[in-house]
């Protein structure tokens, strides 16, 4: 188990990491910036969730892997921008793994310190999407997750899927697959079909 979490936390943190380089070269940042945004955008979510259980260390701190998979993420973005014509769709793509990938490592950090259900989505959630928060404000843009948008509900969605598959004691494959392929999968569909939360505000009348 502890194997498929460290490949699981190595491609997250690449995923999440082309997901920030893009953004940054998106937005012109010079080579160092764009390697800023790569790496906060990867560890910012399990940075932040590691400094909410005080027994455990920043995941990053002690396994240089997921460095080593963010510099590498970062390099690839960085060599291939001429051949990435529209920016746009692989950068959701990668922000939708990362998403997908962190999620289930945040539910199950929660299990392994024996939380409350909740707390478990939480930190999943937290795992997943804080990253792109971070990512967003560097670059002056208001984060995803605070616009219309569905982002963080397909983060919960997909961390009580897990939860529940995780209890019920099914083949392990399984119940990784499943949860990081249904949020994945949601992700793309809502942006692609435009699909929003309902707003609280009325449009004004001109």
């Amino acid at each position: 188990m502890e194997t498929i979490f460290e490949y699981i936390n190595i491609l997250g943190s690449f995923s999440l990491a082309v997901s920030g380089a893009l953004t940054a070269m998106h937005k012109r940042f010079d080579v160092f910036g764009v390697f800023i945004v790569a790496f906060v955008t990867a560890v910012g979510g399990g940075t932040l969730r590691d400094m909410f259980l005080t027994e455990r260390e920043v995941f990053w701190m002690h396994d240089t892997n997921p460095l080593y998979a963010i510099i590498t993420g970062t390099v690839l973005a960085i060599v291939f921008r001429s051949k990435i014509k529209h920016l746009y769709k692989p950068l959701l793509l990668f922000d939708a793994i990362g998403l997908g990938l962190f999620t289930i490592t945040g539910v199950q950090i929660g299990i392994n310190e024996n939380l409350e259900i909740i707390h478990c989505i939480i930190l999943g959630t937290i795992t997943g999407t804080f990253g792109g928060i971070i990512r967003d404000i560097l670059v002056n843009e208001i984060p995803v997750i605070f616009r219309k948008e569905v982002y963080a509900t397909i983060s919960i969605l997909g961390g009580f899927v897990y939860y529940f598959m995780y209890f019920a004691n099914l083949e392990t494959l399984w119940t990784n697959v499943v949860p990081i392929v249904l949020i994945i999968t949601l992700r793309l569909v809502v942006v692609y079909f435009k699909i929003s939360l309902p707003s609280i505000y009325k449009k004004e009348k001109n």
